[in-house]
């Protein structure tokens, strides 16, 4: 098998136990059986290590290939999260062929194209994103009935009135950011108005990028990987693609960015909100997305002595330091 460890060299994963990769791989294969398919051979897999997944990437004889994902404890939920997004918004989720809630174990299909392969980086088109955006937010508003469900699953609850708190935790346990706890109440004020926007929690991906969304070439869009994603205010969503967005445009990017941003919004206005507060809110969200984002890198398979692993922390260090910047949005 091909082994990809990226720019991670030797991640802890439970892959080096031969006893959970012969499971692991027999799961995999006898759920695939179960829709009648078979494996193609195991010498044809791919197997990609990451410190906060195992990915295996399965042919199977039918010239078709399914996608094996293991996940570590802290984003354990993500199996029965798939499924339920599945059974709640079927269609605008990949739906998971299997799933073992118990051993965080996925057995996923292939979606088809991903959106980075429609984008044009010689000449990136900015309306590619436009409909993606809103069929995103037109997901976490279906879903925002299901708050209740979502931590029930265990998705980690990082909504605005718990966001001070956990920033404050991780300041505590992390080197390096004394000179950031000055910022604490700031992000406690940001958060409070985000508590009393009158936009409810949803689901936020928390790491949206064209990589996580397949898309058709007709305006259908499937969104998954939901391995990072938590309970929060929906806008920090906006996030992530919003920095890509700046670093692809550069100087274009402001005008770039006020287009995706009032596409994303069109499905959030028709709740009484004006275009101006749900701007606001889209600002914060961002200013005080960054926590969300740094306590994703907890997220990771322990090391062998059993402690999380060491190899997030500059990037721990280097989320929880955006605080101090002006926002994307």
């Amino acid at each position: 098998m091909h082994i990809d460890t990226g720019s991670y060299g030797a991640p802890a994963t439970p892959w080096d136990d031969p006893r959970w990769r012969r499971d692991a791989l027999a799961w995999a294969e006898s759920s695939l059986a179960v829709h009648g398919r078979q494996p193609a051979g195991r010498e044809g897999y791919g197997v990609r290590l990451r410190p906060w997944s195992v990915v295996v990437r399965i042919p199977a004889r039918d010239g078709r290939v399914v996608w094996f994902k293991a996940n570590p404890p802290g984003s354990a939920f993500e199996p029965a999260l798939s499924q339920a997004l599945h059974n709640w918004t079927p269609g605008r989720v990949l739906a998971p062929l299997a799933v073992d809630t118990g051993r965080a174990w996925s057995l996923l299909p292939d979606g088809g194209p991903l959106l980075a392969q429609v984008l044009d980086d010689e000449r990136p088109d900015p309306r590619c994103w436009e409909e993606p955006l809103r069929q995103y937010a037109a997901l976490q508003r279906e879903i925002v009935p299901r708050v209740a469900e979502l931590a029930a699953l265990g998705v980690p609850d990082l909504r605005p009135a718990a966001l001070p708190g956990r920033l404050t935790a991780l300041l505590d346990r992390t080197a390096g950011l004394d000179d950031v706890r000055q910022l604490v109440p700031q992000v406690a004020a940001w958060c409070t108005e985000l508590e009393s926007s009158g936009v409810s929690p949803s689901l936020d991906h928390s790491d949206l990028h064209e990589g996580q969304v397949f898309h058709d070439g007709n305006g259908r869009c499937v969104f998954f990987d939901w391995g990072d994603s938590a309970l929060a205010h929906p806008f920090t969503s906006l996030l992530v693609i919003a920095r890509l967005t700046r670093k692809r445009f550069g100087a274009d990017s402001p005008a770039v960015l006020a287009r995706l941003r009032d596409a994303y919004l069109e499905p959030w206005a028709g709740d009484g909100h004006s275009a101006a507060d749900l701007r606001r809110f889209a600002s914060l969200a961002c200013r005080v997305g960054p926590v969300g984002r740094a306590l994703a890198w907890d997220r990771c398979f322990p090391g062998t002595d059993g402690r999380p692993q060491a190899v997030p922390d500059a990037n721990i260090v280097s989320w929880v330091r955006e605080l101090a910047d002006e926002p994307p949005l």
